[in-house]
């Protein structure tokens, strides 16, 4: 029985010859190119599942264009829900808001407390600022405290004169700094 011209025995020798030559073609490829391969088809299946999801969503928006009308009681209750959590956080605000401003009362009580103390202890003859300074008695021999005040010196001499500059190298006396020599090391 022949087909087309052929001997039946002599058509497996060609089909086994094209399929060695299609094992060592695949293989030379596969050892060339593996990894690559591999490679490229993990990142190809990570694309095609990112984009079907961003596929269905796009479809699922496109088809429920009806389905955001029918949400308003939800609209509403989330709207509020965010004016009840603005109530509550102006609430709040108001609260701290009256406590500060009793704090503050009562700090501006001290001090209104204080200054009629200290002006008490001025009409009384005592020093304004508590015991730390004894006043001078009126017995003393000499001029009265109201009539002389104590004059501070002015004849200070100042630390350092007026144009003095740590970095001028000037003023220092026999602390004075020089940058050491540039270039290599003198070792050898």
């Amino acid at each position: 029985m022949e087909r087309d011209g052929e001997p039946l025995s002599a058509r497996p020798a060609v089909e086994a010859e094209g399929l060695h030559f299609l094992h060592v073609t695949l293989g030379s490829l596969l050892a060339t190119y593996g990894w690559y391969i591999v490679f490229s088809c993990i990142l190809l299946y990570v694309a095609l599942q990112k984009l079907s999801t961003r596929l269905r969503a796009l479809r699922q928006r496109r088809l429920d264009p009806a389905g955001a009308a029918v949400e308003p009681d939800i609209v509403v209750k989330r709207q509020e829900a965010l004016a009840a959590a603005r109530l509550k956080m102006q609430e709040e605000l108001n609260a701290q808001v009256e406590k500060h401003k009793e704090k503050r009362r009562q700090l501006e009580e001290e001090k209104r407390r204080q200054k009629i103390e200290m002006w008490d202890s001025m009409q009384e003859g005592k020093s304004y600022r508590g015991n730390a300074r004894k006043p001078q008695e009126e017995d003393s021999p000499g001029p009265s405290a109201s009539s002389v005040t104590p004059k501070r010196k002015s004849d200070r001499k100042p630390l350092r004169g007026g144009g003095y500059n740590p970095l001028s190298g000037e003023g220092g006396g026999a602390c004075s700094w020089r940058p050491g020599r540039r270039g290599p090391s003198a070792g050898g």
